[in-house]
Formats: C-alpha cells, structure tokens, sequence
C-alpha cells in the first residue's frame, strides 16, 4: 500500500473542516507518491527540483506510473510542477483504483462526493490506513491536515524529520493556496459579470 492510498481511504472515511475538492485531493496525491518515490530512493532532491534514480517496481501500478513519469533530463522538474502535472486527474485515477479492487460496486465520482457517506467496505488496505491515520504517522496527518482533515482538529500535524519530506509538503500547502486563490478569482469574476447583465 502507497501514503497516496493511504490518503485517499482518510480522506472518504475521516470527516473533514470543509469539502475536499477533486482539485485539492488530486495535489496531494501527487504530493503523496512524490513521498514514496523518496522513500524508495527511486528519487532525490536537489533544492527543489525532482533528481530522478532507478526506480524500482513497487507493486502499486499508480506509484509505478508515477516514476515511470519523472522528467530524467537537467534542470529536471520542480516540486509544484511535478504537483500540477502529476496531479492532472489523478483523484479520479486513485479512486478508480480501489475501487477496482475494494469492489464495492459504487462509481468513483460517487467515491470522491463529499454527501451522504456510504459504509466504508472492510479491507485490508481499509485497516492499513486506519492504523496509519490513528498512530499520527506525521506524512499522512500533514498531508491531511492540508486538505482540512480531520475536521475541528486544533493541533498541528508532527513535522517530518526528512527534509526533503518537509519540502514536498510545504509545495503542496503551497499548490492548494494557489489554487483557492484561481477559485477565489473565478468567483468575484462570475460575480462581477452577474452584477454586470442585472443592470441592464
């Protein structure tokens, strides 16, 4: 199991502050597989930009994808780029996934609604980041904490001792202000438009 599914199962099981948008979700995902390619030793970081290795077969067809993407070429890739073009539909690819192997019978978008929530289907990946999520494993509860999970929560996630961790993290904090800020602009556009046509 990969922090990528891992976070997926938290972020449709664990009540969150606010709605966990597909866009938000897809960031962080990709921020999650970027962390499993650095504990795999499959990547390094140098400042900020992605330093692709070998990349070892891990099992997990997603995370297999994932470093079979990395730019191998200087200046290689930075971290927020590799967020937005990893990212790109990948919470719909992840919840396709297990809900392939889950096989609960529910469509994906059905997975990502932010609803009435179904029963969670038992399994072993289920159990894995429940324990996971309960011991306060300080990747998952960060990279849930920027998604606003669990809601009310008051404390601040544990920071990790990897540095190159820590960079990951703050550019996917940083990827989601960006992207509320792009929604925030979409909104008072729409609206100013709105106020534009009720004047005439």
């Amino acid at each position: 199991m990969t922090t990528a599914r891992d976070l997926l199962i938290v972020s449709l099981d664990v009540p969150s502050g606010r709605p966990v948008e597909r866009g938000d979700l897809s960031l962080a995902l990709a921020g999650a597989e970027l962390v499993d390619l650095l504990a795999a030793g499959a990547v390094t970081l140098d400042d900020e930009r992605i330093v692709a290795g070998l990349v070892p077969a891990t099992g997990d067809r997603l995370l297999d994808e994932a470093g079979a993407a990395l730019v191998r070429q200087a200046p290689y890739e930075s971290v927020e780029d590799w967020l937005w073009r990893r990212g790109d539909g990948l919470a719909a690819a992840h919840a396709a996934e297990l809900e392939a192997e889950e096989r609960v019978g529910r469509p994906h978008h059905r997975l990502l609604s932010t609803g009435g929530r179904d029963t969670p289907a038992e399994s072993p990946a289920r159990a894995r980041a429940a324990e996971r999520w309960a011991s306060r494993e300080p990747v998952l509860a960060a990279l849930a904490a920027a998604l606003g999970i669990p809601e009310g929560a008051a404390d601040e996630p544990p920071v990790p001792a990897d540095e190159s961790v820590v960079t990951v993290l703050a550019a996917v904090n940083g990827a989601l202000t960006e992207l509320e800020a792009v929604r925030q602009r979409r909104r008072v556009e729409d609206a100013a438009f709105d106020n534009v046509w009720r004047g005439f």
